[in-house]
């Protein structure tokens, strides 16, 4: 998923959703129309890619990396270490996540 604003900001194209359908656990305001979609162009470190992602209106500008990625991408999550391995474009990688640290330092910029 991504946000709406996220993409206005960036001026990526939406596109219609070909199956829009409701949200309810995203938002305390009521359900959420998913009527449409954008292409995002992505990277994390030495990690590059690109994903067709639900666009909805959020207060925040992440992209939700879920289930269907993880699925696409054949990712294997280790609990332990809270990290995501996965083959891509014949590399591997991992994504490990953010030390407090580094959260603390990234919420600053």
């Amino acid at each position: 998923m991504a946000s709406k604003g996220m993409a206005a900001k960036l001026n990526l194209k939406t596109i219609v959703h070909p199956k829009p359908y409701k949200l309810r656990w995203l938002s305390e305001e009521g359900e959420l129309l998913m009527d449409q979609k954008v292409l995002i162009n992505f990277s994390i470190r030495k990690y590059a890619d690109k994903i067709l992602c639900d666009a909805i209106p959020m207060k925040t500008c992440h992209i939700l990396l879920g289930r269907p990625w993880q699925f696409d991408r054949c990712t294997i999550y280790d609990g332990h270490s809270n990290n995501f391995s996965f083959v891509h474009n014949d590399s591997k990688f991992t994504l490990v996540s953010l030390t407090p640290r580094e959260v603390c330092e990234d919420r600053k910029k």
